[in-house]
């Protein structure tokens, strides 16, 4: 959540910040704002989109060569003008952008407060600017470096900070805990940014801060050290993504652009790890674990949202095809819980940013009580696939629509892979077996493809009749339940309708209370163990008059007979149908919000990677 870029070089930087900002903005967009050192700070920010911001710069004539910027999810205090990015200290002289949260701001505050310190706005922000300046100017013989060091020493809780000071004028002075925070080294020029995307364009070369290390950052260099004062050598990464990749190749969405990239990001996923003549997987990220993994006493999967609800299909794929139990445990509750995991436990965490902030918090009270801790993230460099003990990576590319799809899927598509691989290695699937399965797995990105091809104009059109629907219901049995409730998720997200997904079952026991003629009840039938079931709910729903729309396999002319609306899929094996089913509600949900006028690729008060608890 929020985003940061910073620039120091020889180009205009207020045209880098805002470029940077206008492509972080996934991560926060209540408002925005840049700080630019030429002589004086120039601050230009307010409430609202990058683009408002741009206005305000190019009417103002801002110009520099360095500087830092900010587009804001709000925490502490509404979004308005006074609450935007960048915070100054009392004098004026020193700026500085943050994401995370300052616990205690509160006793920081009242302290400053009492020494004669004035605040403006109401963010934990703020406190950072005014203490540092306070500790620079009362301290004797301190540097402000060493006021820098000595704030983050006192304030509690996590932070991606990006500072300037009018008395160093050349320098951007970084610092980083919990909070995703890398530099861009280019030529002559540095950059700074909270992921890769608004660096690409300059630079393929990056490094990442850890927790707990801070940087000086010049037009010639970088100095990285931890906030104890210990020089550190860093190592340069080449980033793997490109320009093309996080532009919107003519979709009206980034959200459509990545639902039709999913054929190939599947793909991706599979491509040299399955070998569907021979029967095999090769996960080269967790070759080294599968032994834990055969021999752990359980699996417990911590996630958050979209990643919790591929978690809760892991489980199934995992009990089927390996035999293996699994515990999916919501990463936000886990470290509160007592959790019982320990040695001889493996848990699996799964993020698309890789920086989640619950979920690294799961992960790290796992590893601390002994347990093998593996990953599953898009992200190369991010710090769940650096501080997990092995994982595999999804390859599913950029994902910039706050609202996830092609993440899940590739998620999906890795836990389908392990589980498979697993069983295969406890010998509960034969070659036989491993070679139809394999196969099958192989062919979805072409069946998915399919149905993107023929579901599209349908799918487009039936959004029309129910854009104005008040609520929606989905039902799902088996492996195609967390379809439900990541179908639900996603009509929430982006729509604002409100929507609820359940086991099939369960409606009886109180939602079916709300079932009439106004609650369209979406229905996953595309297993074939569950159908028989599947058409019993349908049955209860139409007798209340509910409006059934389903998800269903071409051959399934019971289901089509008793739904008002249907959308069919092709056939493919039980457990591995949450990988086509979502697909219709991933494109429901985007044209019933089109059709509503919300702004699809950022949703009200959202942000794509939540990096704050």
């Amino acid at each position: 959540m929020c985003g940061i870029v910073g620039y120091v070089g020889d180009r205009d930087a207020a045209e880098v910040l805002i470029k940077g900002l206008k492509r972080l903005e996934y991560r926060g967009y209540d408002s925005a704002g840049i700080a630019i050192m030429n002589g004086e700070l120039n601050i230009q920010k307010g409430k609202g989109k990058v683009a408002n911001l741009d206005k305000k710069v190019l009417e103002n004539s801002v110009k520099g060569h360095i500087g830092i910027g900010h587009t804001r999810w709000a925490t502490h205090g509404e979004p308005n003008d006074v609450n935007s990015h960048p915070h100054l200290s009392e004098s004026g002289k020193v700026a500085v952008v943050h994401n995370g949260i300052i616990e205690n701001y509160g006793s920081l505050k009242r302290s400053l407060t009492e020494k004669g310190r004035t605040f403006k706005s109401m963010t934990d922000t703020e406190i950072i600017a005014q203490l540092i300046e306070e500790i620079y100017t009362t301290s004797k013989n301190v540097t402000f470096e060493e006021a820098i060091r000595l704030t983050l020493k006192q304030i509690v809780g996590t932070y991606g900070l990006a500072i300037v000071n009018l008395d160093s004028p050349e320098k951007i002075y970084i610092a980083r805990k919990g909070s995703p925070l890398l530099l861009g080294v280019g030529d002559n020029e540095m950059f700074i940014a909270s992921d890769a995307s608004p660096i690409v364009e300059y630079t393929n070369k990056v490094v990442y801060l850890d927790d707990g290390e801070m940087a000086v950052v010049e037009r010639d260099g970088y100095e990285v050290k931890t906030i104890d004062d210990v020089s550190l050598t860093k190592e340069v990464h080449e980033l793997a993504i490109s320009l093309e990749a996080i532009e919107k190749a003519g979709y009206p969405h980034f959200m459509l652009k990545e639902i039709f990239e999913q054929p190939r990001s599947m793909a991706d996923c599979m491509r040299g790890r399955i070998d569907p003549d021979k029967g095999t997987i090769q996960l080269g990220g967790i070759a080294d674990v599968m032994d834990d993994l055969a021999n752990a006493n359980r699996v417990i999967i911590a996630a958050c949202g979209t990643s919790w609800h591929s978690g809760l299909v892991g489980e199934y794929l995992f009990e089927y095809l390996a035999k293996t139990p699994v515990e999916v445990e919501y990463a936000s509750e886990f470290r509160y819980s007592d959790p019982l995991i320990g040695e001889g436990d493996v848990m699996l965490v799964i993020s698309q940013s890789g920086e989640t902030a619950d979920t690294l918090a799961a992960l790290r009270e796992a590893k601390e009580r002994g347990a093998l801790v593996l990953g599953i993230c898009n992200v190369v460099g991010s710090t769940i696939s650096r501080e997990t003990d092995a994982g595999v990576f999804t390859h599913a590319g950029p994902e910039i629509g706050v609202a996830s799809t092609k993440a899940f899927t590739a998620q999906v598509v890795v836990l389908t892979m392990m589980a498979l691989a697993l069983g295969i290695k406890k010998g509960h699937i034969d070659n036989k077996k491993a070679k139809k399965y394999i196969k099958e797995l192989n062919a979805i990105p072409d069946k998915v493809d399919q149905i993107l091809k023929e579901c599209d104009d349908d799918t487009k059109e039936m959004a029309k009749m129910f854009t104005y629907a008040p609520n929606f219901l989905y039902l799902g049995r088996s492996y195609n339940f967390p379809v439900a409730l990541e179908g639900a998720l996603k009509l929430k997200e982006i729509s604002y309708i409100h929507a609820e997904g359940y086991p099939a079952a369960e409606m009886k026991h109180g939602p079916i209370a709300l079932i009439d003629e106004m609650m369209p009840v979406v229905v996953i039938a595309a297993t074939t163990h569950t159908n028989d079931k599947m058409i019993s709910n349908i049955e209860e729903v139409k007798a209340r008059k509910g409006r059934i729309i389903s998800i269903m396999n071409k051959e399934n002319s019971d289901v089509k007979e008793l739904s008002e609306y249907s959308i069919s899929i092709p056939s493919t094996f039980d457990v591995f149908s949450p990988l086509l089913t979502v697909i219709p509600l991933q494109l429901l949900s985007y044209y019933i919000a089109v059709n509503r006028g919300c702004n699809v690729d950022q949703p009200r008060n959202l942000a794509k990677s939540v990096t704050v608890e």
